[in-house]
């Protein structure tokens, strides 16, 4: 990428900064849809981890049938871009939004009645066809119709209004993702979709679609593309890799990582770098870990800084060295975030901006 005349190495690049190992990267992508094709599942990958569309594009180049968002400002980032094949999979109720949603040409999903009449006066006035799926509580309590009486109810709702188009399901769980590695993650998992499948069957003998079955995350990919049932996979955080999955057991590659440069260096025990809460996730009950710095240890420093202590390592890092960090939870560091800088070895390919979110 020319910069000023020259081409942007690592060491140029101003920190903190997301740093994109691009050949880890394609290597998650192309992992992923080897499995989604030998699964014979769709995936729709949660744009929520990236909030890139040069991303979901190479998602979707590499056989995703479309992106799954979390608010309406992803999904219209997403259909700016000419991405196709969106699903919000977080139910709305605010008119407003979703009339914003409708424009966007997004599927959605709702656990209340009264979202589906929201939904249809929206598609009304936009004189269009909005695709819904029945968002189910599949042990979670967070969203989700609670009962399959209730998720019948919503999918006759859906059916009486002409402006929508029922096609299925909703069944995620955000406990599954990290239960607490691979036994209990397989545990949840099946209880999940053992409950899901009993609703779909209930659906199916009313007569409403079941055509999708949606749901699933990173931490349980592999588990759940051995359900029969479940046709398509929300997994997002794959492409980037945090430390809270590598706990879990999972082993993608880490292609995303946080640099930041060694600004104090006047203390044989620690140094202090560039990044702090503004920098990396803090939702997490443990820090940063520094990439090729073995003994190190993270401590905050406030907003805009962290120690590294450095005793027990070998090499102490110097004044002005960047340093590479895994970041503890990958989504909300991305969040933090106005742009990836892609890089092949120590050049920077290109530079992928991230867009905030907006009212």
């Amino acid at each position: 990428m020319p910069h000023n005349g020259f081409l942007l190495t690592t060491n140029q690049i101003p920190t903190p900064a997301l740093l994109l190992d691009i050949d880890k990267f394609e290597a998650n992508l192309a992992r992923m849809a080897a499995r989604m094709k030998q699964c014979g599942k769709s995936l729709r990958p949660h744009a929520k981890a990236h909030k890139c569309a040069e991303i979901a594009r190479r998602q979707i180049a590499t056989g995703a049938v479309g992106v799954c968002c979390a608010t309406v400002s992803e999904a219209e980032l997403m259909a700016s871009a000419g991405i196709t094949g969106i699903l919000i999979t977080s139910p709305v109720a605010d008119p407003l939004k979703m009339q914003r949603i409708v424009n966007t040409g997004a599927m959605v999903v709702v656990d209340h009645v009264q979202q589906a009449e929201w939904y249809a006066d929206a598609a009304r006035s936009s004189n269009t066809i909005v695709d819904v799926l029945v968002d189910c509580d599949v042990g979670d309590h967070r969203t989700g119709a609670r009962s399959t009486e209730q998720v019948l109810e919503i999918a006759a709702a859906v059916e009486r209004a002409p402006q929508l188009r029922l096609l299925g399901m909703q069944a995620y769980s955000v406990v599954g993702s990290h239960a607490g590695g691979l036994e209990e993650r397989k545990r949840v998992s099946k209880e999940v979709f053992a409950r899901a499948i009993d609703t779909r069957d209930a659906m199916a003998r009313h007569g409403f679609s079941t055509e999708i079955l949606t749901g699933g995350s990173t931490g349980t990919w592999q588990i759940d593309t051995e359900i029969p049932e479940l046709t398509e996979l929300q997994a997002g955080s794959y492409v980037f890799m945090d430390m809270a999955y590598r706990r879990e057991g999972l082993d993608f590659e880490h292609s995303l990582t946080v640099l930041a440069t060694v600004v104090s260096a006047n203390h044989d025990q620690f140094v202090s770098i560039d990044g702090g809460f503004k920098a990396f996730s803090t939702d997490r009950a443990f820090g940063p870990e520094a990439v090729g710095l073995p003994g190190s240890r993270h401590r905050w420093g406030g907003d805009e800084f962290s120690y590294i202590d450095v005793a027990q390592c070998m090499n102490k890092p110097r004044l002005g060295d960047k340093l590479e960090f895994l970041p503890p939870h990958i989504d909300p560091t991305v969040n933090l975030h106005d742009r990836i800088y892609v890089c092949r070895g120590d050049n920077v390919e290109a530079v992928w901006p991230l867009k905030r979110l907006t009212l």
